[in-house]
């Protein structure tokens, strides 16, 4: 399971990314380096990796392999917190380069943004042969992490594929079985019948703040608030009927209105809500905050919007980019192309931090079918593993954050106000067109 020093940490890093957001299974994977050498020393020098928190530290638990192939190049990672890292690569890559790392962590759902604002900030990974690795991470990720042109842009590191945190004793009491909730009508109805028998709301939501589960609604449906060609599809069908289904939640009183993480983590941590639908590195904070909840958590798949229609959603992530003014590109490219295409690293860096992994290889791991005790004796971790590949891309654009701000406005409005779904999301759609100039898509 999750080692518990872990902790919230991490899932509250993901959480306000989200707001703008190694065993081996094939032991060869990585050796191949491409025009980076071939491991064997010829690549030298030293270089500096910027990360924060959990993630800084899985990075410096890979130096020691890395270093094995490539016993010349020293490696300094940095964690420089999440908002100093954001606020200097602005800065630096604005003045051209000036003070900034070989490599840095971003968040998936800012590469778009910061590729938009410098594109010429980044070095291309596929000139360095990155292409050759495509085919080992889920579709979503890979889009995710190249430009318009198919270039990668970044190399895919963690990911947040989605499922439901639930109460095993709540749903006991209520006499109500999870894996009868296959839809998301039958989530309605069995939080009807919860609240009733314990007085427990179904989920926590920071209403006017926060449209975490209407992301996740709208990336299982294959849907985001940008179409493919970005223009705006906050009033598709697929948008409208995730904002009606939330309304429907909380039109039935099943909505628990939080405050933020904080009250997130509280509402999870003393009953108030008998599930919590979010990506899978919300496992280490009820674990690391509920340590006496131990065997009454467990884990099932996001309701569908029809029967048979598909659950794989997912919520946070980030990814590696090399800095395109780096003095070092070679040993840069090494590092990242070790760190992110090969097993031991990847699952070192689960094992002790939580970092679930993009890698599909990882998945072969025996450490997937392990049951956890925390999580009822079931083997959660295989749950989330199996989605990944079915998960929908999600087009972030540059113009994620506000997009974000206004889908969270037409939430507030929809619930609070009991405004119609259509016409907030309208609304939304039109302030995003209005500020953007991009194209509501009719």
């Amino acid at each position: 399971m999750f080692k518990r020093k872990m902790a919230g940490a991490f899932a509250g890093v993901m959480l306000v990314g989200g707001l703008a957001a190694c065993g081996g299974g094939d032991d060869d994977a990585g050796t191949d380096n491409g025009n980076a050498g071939d491991g064997d020393g010829e690549v030298s020098g030293e270089i500096t990796v910027w990360g924060w928190n959990v993630a800084a530290s899985s990075m410096e638990l890979a130096i020691e392999g890395f270093n094995e192939e490539y016993p010349d190049v020293e490696v300094n990672v940095q964690d420089i917190g999440r908002l100093d890292l954001y606020d200097r690569l602005t800065v630096g890559l604005a003045a051209g380069g000036s003070g900034l790392p070989d490599v840095t962590l971003i968040e998936t759902d800012r590469i778009d943004n910061y590729v938009a604002e410098f594109p010429e900030g980044f070095l291309n990974l596929s000139e360095y042969g990155y292409d050759e690795y495509a085919s080992e991470f889920g579709d979503a990720k890979i889009q995710a992490t190249q430009n318009d042109d198919g270039d990668f842009i970044a190399a895919p590191w963690d990911v947040g594929p989605a499922a439901v945190f639930y109460r095993v004793d709540i749903f006991e009491e209520a006499g109500v079985d999870a894996d009868s909730i296959e839809t998301w009508d039958d989530f309605v109805e069995a939080g009807t019948t919860i609240k009733d028998a314990t007085g427990s709301y179904m989920v926590p939501i920071d209403i006017s703040a926060d449209d975490a589960l209407f992301r996740m609604m709208l990336n299982q449906q294959g849907a985001y608030y940008f179409d493919d060609e970005g223009n705006i599809d906050l009033t598709s069908d697929e948008a409208v009927q995730a904002m009606e289904k939330i309304q429907e939640l909380h039109e039935n009183e099943l909505v628990a209105n939080v405050d933020g993480w904080d009250g997130t983590v509280t509402s999870t941590v003393n009953g108030n809500v008998a599930t919590v639908p979010f990506g899978v590195w919300y496992a280490g904070t009820i674990m690391d905050q509920a340590p006496e909840l131990e065997g009454d958590w467990d884990v099932f798949e996001l309701p569908a919007f029809e029967d048979g229609g598909n659950s794989a959603a997912n919520l946070g992530g980030s990814d590696l980019s090399i800095i395109s003014g780096t003095d070092n590109p070679d040993a840069a490219y090494a590092f990242v192309e070790y760190f992110t295409t090969t097993v031991e690293p990847q699952m070192a860096a689960l094992d002790e931090y939580g970092m679930f992994p993009s890698l599909l290889s990882t998945y072969e791991e025996d450490y997937f079918d392990e049951e956890s005790a925390f999580f009822n004796n079931s083997p959660v971790f295989r749950t989330f593993a199996d989605m990944v590949e079915d998960i929908p891309g999600a087009n972030y654009t540059s113009d994620y954050a506000r997009a974000f701000r206004y889908a969270s406005d037409a939430q507030a409005s929809s619930l609070l106000q009991g405004q119609s779904p259509s016409e907030t999301l309208r609304q939304a759609a039109e302030q995003l067109e209005n500020e953007t100039g991009r194209t509501i898509n009719e």
